[in-house]
């Protein structure tokens, strides 16, 4: 891969990733404090995110790679989305707005795909070259928080509960879509063959359950993304309801610690191994949380400061070591499919439990308009504690340290 194809992909990852960035932050804010929905009415709207997660695959591995460019998809999905995250970044109305956001993430996720599309096939080694590459969607989520607290900011009193962010990641969005068009061709992988909806969901993975260490693998992959919600939905609002200053801008440290923990992998995985890498990032999410519940801006402004930076420790050490043990656990003729497996345990079904348990959790702790957020946060607190334990005493696997490599990209940051 030349340094030329090297840049345009980098450009193409950091617009892709500004764009996400620009609006998921801040949603959570904007939704309670500058629209007035309850914190149920929030979970269900980042509810949408999850179910766009689920249905993705099946546009990419039905229709996208059967029939279309995948530069040109991307391109006109992209400019369908900022056309609807514009149109709806107004409207107040709960039914109305929730209904834009299915809409919007119905066109944003499947373009996540498309963007690692674009980059293998244009890599003669995405193993070591992908990585140079992804880094740059992480960045350009940094961009997004950086830009809503030191720009946007400027012009815009309390912008985090306004819609110019919203708008932001639209007017990004179009950008994003004229970019792809000029991008190489990346025509569809799979012309003429035959795919089925158990092919897109992974499930020729299942086979895998078979095996006891698999199994908890799963199972607590799926029950430890239900608190992970917490985090994505509410950190935000949080942070507004303690008068943070930048927040934003402030939360973008979580991605930064991401990328320095994303180098050290290596060191940790020959001194760990995948089952102590696995439970130190279920822990380090019940550490979040209680550093949370117990954290101010006076004298536990460290705690909350601690609490973002673990982001690097809680989603490189758990998900992005996930995907390595899954990618050395599964076969190769279906790495692919137990990739898309995992997945959708995760990010579609789990965050998407998590989603509605976060918001209804919001609600209990609710009086008069006031959410007791020590309260809210000691709960996911106590549920990822729970299951690191259990995790820790079912998980056994014989495969050691010395077979893992870290060459696996991350995904959602």
């Amino acid at each position: 891969m030349d340094s030329k194809i090297y840049f345009r992909l980098s450009v193409m990852m950091f617009l892709e990733f500004f764009v996400w960035g620009a609006w998921f932050v801040t949603l959570g804010t904007h939704l309670g404090k500058g629209i007035g929905f309850t914190n149920s009415q929030i979970g269900y709207a980042f509810l949408m995110n999850n179910i766009a997660a689920i249905v993705s695959p099946f546009f990419i591995g039905m229709i996208a790679d059967r029939y279309f460019s995948s530069q040109k998809i991307m391109g006109a999905l992209h400019l369908v989305g900022a056309v609807i995250l514009y149109l709806f970044a107004g409207v107040t109305t709960v039914g109305w707005l929730i209904f834009g956001l299915l809409l919007y993430n119905l066109c944003y996720m499947p373009t996540l795909a498309l963007v690692n599309n674009i980059s293998f096939h244009q890599m003669e080694e995405p193993g070591k070259q992908f990585p140079k590459v992804r880094v740059w969607g992480t960045i350009g989520w940094i961009a997004a928080g950086l830009s809503i607290s030191f720009i946007l900011a400027r012009f815009y009193a309390d912008v985090e509960a306004g819609v110019m962010p919203m708008k932001m990641a639209a007017i990004a969005s179009i950008v994003m879509s004229l970019y792809s068009f000029t991008l190489p061709n990346t025509p569809p992988q799979n012309v003429g063959k035959k795919v089925t909806a158990g092919e897109v969901l992974g499930l020729k993975a299942l086979r895998l359950m078979k095996e006891r260490s698999f199994f908890i693998f799963v199972l607590c992959s799926l029950l430890i993304s239900i608190p992970l919600a917490f985090y994505y939905n509410f950190t935000n609002p949080f942070l507004n309801y303690l008068n943070m200053p930048d927040a934003a801008a402030k939360q973008s440290m979580g991605q930064m610690s991401e990328v320095i923990f994303m180098v050290l992998m290596p060191f940790f995985f020959v001194r760990l191994g995948v089952k102590k890498m696995l439970l130190v990032g279920m822990l380090a999410w019940a550490a979040r949380y209680a550093l949370f519940a117990n954290g101010n801006l006076e004298s536990g402004a460290w705690m909350i400061y601690i609490g973002i930076l673990l982001h690097g420790v809680c989603y490189d050490f758990f998900f992005v070591t996930g995907q390595i043990y899954v990618d050395k656990k599964a076969p190769r003729e279906i790495r692919a499919s137990a990739q898309g497996f995992i997945a959708l345990i995760t990010y579609g079904v789990g965050i998407g439990l998590g989603s509605i348990v976060s918001g209804k959790v919001g609600d209990a702790v609710t009086a008069n308009g006031i959410t007791n957020w020590r309260t809210f946060w000691w709960i996911p607190c106590v549920f990822a504690a729970v299951i690191a334990v259990f995790f820790a005493l079912s998980f056994k696997d014989s495969r050691g340290a010395e077979e893992i490599s870290v060459d696996r990209e991350p995904g959602m940051v």
